[in-house]
């Protein structure tokens, strides 16, 4: 018998609903017309060089940064997006993760001025998916395997 909580995992019209609401300011970060880290670049680079002179190693740096900025942006879409189509395989969501990734680098690059194509984003992008998705399937089967166990001792 399965608990609440892995009834609302498996809840794909919620999910659905959650991943159509997320596309909207994922959109917007996407095709802002100017860099969204364009206001606080001083302020990053300021503390990038604190952090380098009390010890933080060299390799941590802007790049680094905005590396993984991209790749904490594509795990929630991930972790949604495999909970709102759970028939699909793991490979399929990161398949998505990777075509909704070269749709913003593509129009990025026809479209924005300001803005530039990476294959370094679309890199990190399709791996924050796959992040995402990897711990979508994984919080499905650890509640799973809670409720069989729970079912087990009754």
């Amino acid at each position: 018998m399965r608990t609440e909580r892995v009834k609302n995992l498996r809840n794909r019209r919620l999910w659905q609903s959650v991943l159509a609401a997320m596309l909207i300011p994922l959109a917007l970060i996407a095709f802002w017309p100017t860099p969204v880290d364009r206001p606080v670049q001083g302020l990053l680079a300021d503390t990038l060089n604190f952090l380098h002179h009390h010890g933080i190693p060299r390799w941590f740096h802007y790049q680094f940064a905005e590396a993984t900025a991209n790749v904490a942006l594509f795990i929630p879409f991930g972790f949604v997006s495999a909970l709102s189509f759970p028939e699909n395989r793991c490979w399929q969501i990161i398949a998505l993760g990777f075509l909704v990734s070269n749709f913003i680098e593509l129009g990025q690059l026809l479209f924005l001025h300001d803005r530039f194509a990476s294959p370094l984003d679309l890199a990190t992008n399709t791996a924050g998916a796959a992040a995402g998705a990897w711990l979508a399937f994984l919080a499905i089967k650890r509640l799973e395997a809670r409720d069989l166990a729970a079912a087990d001792l009754r």
